[in-house]
């Protein structure tokens, strides 16, 4: 009893480490990010692939109203997975800092630069009081001096880069199905498979366009680009993922 007691005590700070050597807040958060839905990262040589699971509570909500993936510049996309409205507040923030990078150089912002400028920004709210760290995780994926590059961003304000990765529910199972299945040689087309067939290996049935998104930003042009619900169903199909009882 008096253990737990203890472990509340450093549960209300979020500036106190316990003696341990833990923040208990910024691991309460990793815990949120857990509960939102996935998120699946893949690198090519010919750009990357960012592909998310838009799972809605109610067939009364529209589906467009679900936002995961978010243009962050013209060469960055962003996806989240956690609190939504925290998301809504970083991508805000990522936004700002690439215009500002814009008009000050003249130049787009590095996709190093602009993680490590977000990862800043919510590491300040692990040594804050009266605040808490964000709930969410992103990945930020875009093109840099003709290479693709992939990272993720963590509650604590750690950035990783990756070559292809997944975050949200069921990391776990979709990080090993990456593992086992990527190749650094895929081309665009072959990421957006891995990361449709990585998310269909976790769901029941199968997947349904209206239910995932996916975006891309290829080395050739340099453009972030959603992709329509038409041609969704096309790599669904191409890839044999199609939900057949949806």
């Amino acid at each position: 009893m008096q253990g737990q007691n203890q472990q509340q005590a450093y549960d209300r700070g979020i500036t106190i480490f316990s003696p341990d050597g833990r923040l208990y807040q910024v691991e309460y958060a990793r815990e949120a990010v857990k509960r939102g839905t996935a998120s699946i990262g893949v690198r090519t040589e010919d750009g990357v692939v960012i592909v998310v699971d838009k799972r809605i509570r109610s067939p009364l909500m529209e589906r467009d109203s679900v936002e995961k993936i978010h243009k962050a510049d013209d060469h960055v996309g962003i996806a989240s997975a956690g609190h939504v409205a925290d998301a809504r507040q970083l991508i805000d923030f990522a936004r700002q800092r690439a215009q500002v990078n814009q008009l000050r150089y003249g130049e787009p912002i590095a996709v190093e630069t602009l993680t490590k400028e977000v990862t800043d920004y919510i590491q300040q709210y692990t040594q804050v009081g009266g605040a808490r760290p964000f709930g969410v995780a992103l990945i930020i994926a875009g093109i840099a001096d003709g290479e693709p590059r992939l990272y993720e961003t963590d509650p604590s304000g750690t950035p990783y880069e990756w070559q292809a990765l997944a975050i949200g529910a069921d990391r776990g199972d979709l990080r090993q199905y990456l593992e086992e299945n990527y190749r650094e040689s895929l081309d665009l087309d072959g990421g957006v498979g891995l990361a449709l067939e990585a998310l269909a290996s976790v769901k029941e049935g199968g997947l349904e366009p209206q239910g995932i998104g996916v975006a891309t930003i290829d080395v050739e042009s340099e453009q972030f680009r959603e992709l329509s619900e038409d041609e969704r169903l096309s790599y669904i199909e191409e890839f044999e993922l199609l939900d057949e009882d949806a």
